[in-house]
């Protein structure tokens, strides 16, 4: 049952654990630890380096579904990386071998469908790790080189997107064998059915884990694609002007190249520009091709810029 409640800032940290247990979990991804007494969600999330409002975001979305992060430019990406990676290290390293100590202490390991059971839940493991594996190898690499403005140009989020698929085949055939096997004696019984609840508990934890990926990650890391995307094309061009050199550069133009640039920015194709500048088509191109060796420019955008930079035209007759 969802707890409808959107949590704020200034609510008291121990409120949303009082209402919300399992949110325990999320606490230790974000690197926030037990000990915060009275403290509200700011003042702990400040004292442990962690943005508030992704924590909430986090927060809210897996306590009461509230979803709407396509245009949420808030979202702090190191923080949402610093949560996977958290949330995996503990799945992997605790929660997985955890479970197994669990079911091999419930399970008779002379019982050949009792080794079945293990031998299953090692398939599910593998599975799991492997999924988990990938994404830290590949995907949160990709994010950081994103967060240092130099990404990797061969991957993109929509990549991991089409590895993301289900794992839970394995644990549907885990659980009915458990729910089948439930052993006769009262202590093994027992014991299987609270490993049976935990392997319940978890893949919720997963299900949620997931909808944190698809709903918040995803969409934060297509935002910053594009940002750094756009800061590159601007960064490539002003590079291309700043190479050509502002005032120097044009000490290596002729006049007719400069006449050609101005042509060429105001939209004019290689035959108009000869019939402008009474030449011929064969010499436009020679001139274009001696000004993008002289400037190494070779896109429009770029020669418009450079023209207006160094005063070839005014803005008011490029044509945009």
């Amino acid at each position: 049952m969802r707890n409808l409640k959107m949590y704020e800032a200034d609510d008291k940290m121990i409120s949303l654990i009082r209402d919300n247990y399992d949110l325990l979990q999320s606490l230790g991804s974000f690197g926030i630890n037990l000990g915060f007494g009275d403290k509200t969600v700011r003042e702990t999330c400040e004292d442990n380096g962690v943005d508030t409002y992704t924590f909430l975001a986090v927060v809210n979305f897996t306590a009461n579904g509230y979803e709407s992060f396509e245009n949420d430019e808030q979202l702090s990406v190191p923080t949402l990386l610093h949560y996977l990676e958290a949330s995996h290290a503990y799945f992997l390293d605790f929660q997985l071998p955890y479970i197994r100590r669990e079911l091999q202490e419930s399970l008779d390991e002379k019982d050949s469908l009792g080794m079945l059971i293990l031998r299953f839940y090692d398939e599910y493991a593998q599975e799991i790790r492997r999924h988990m594996k990938y994404e830290q190898k590949t995907l949160f690499p990709y994010v950081q080189s994103l967060i240092d403005k130099q990404p990797i140009n061969d991957y993109n989020v929509d990549t991991f997107s089409k590895h993301h698929g289900a794992t839970d085949k394995k644990l549907r055939e885990l659980k009915l064998l458990i729910i089948k096997y439930l052993p006769q004696d009262g202590l093994h019984n027992n014991q299987l059915t609270a490993t049976l609840h935990d392997i319940y508990e978890n893949e919720v934890w997963l299900r949620q884990h997931a909808m944190v990926e698809d709903s918040i990650f995803v969409p934060a890391i297509r935002r910053l694609e594009k940002i750094v995307k756009q800061n590159d094309v601007t960064r490539n061009i002003s590079d291309m002007v700043t190479k050509a050199g502002v005032g120097e550069s044009q000490e290596l133009l002729s006049d007719r190249e400069k006449d050609v640039i101005v042509a060429l920015v105001q939209g004019m194709q290689n035959k108009e520009i000869a019939d402008h500048l009474c030449i011929s088509v064969n010499t436009v191109i020679t001139h274009r091709r001696n000004i993008a060796r002289k400037l190494q420019i070779h896109s429009a955008a770029g020669l418009t810029i450079y023209a207006i930079v160094n005063n070839l035209i005014d803005i008011s007759n490029v044509k945009l």
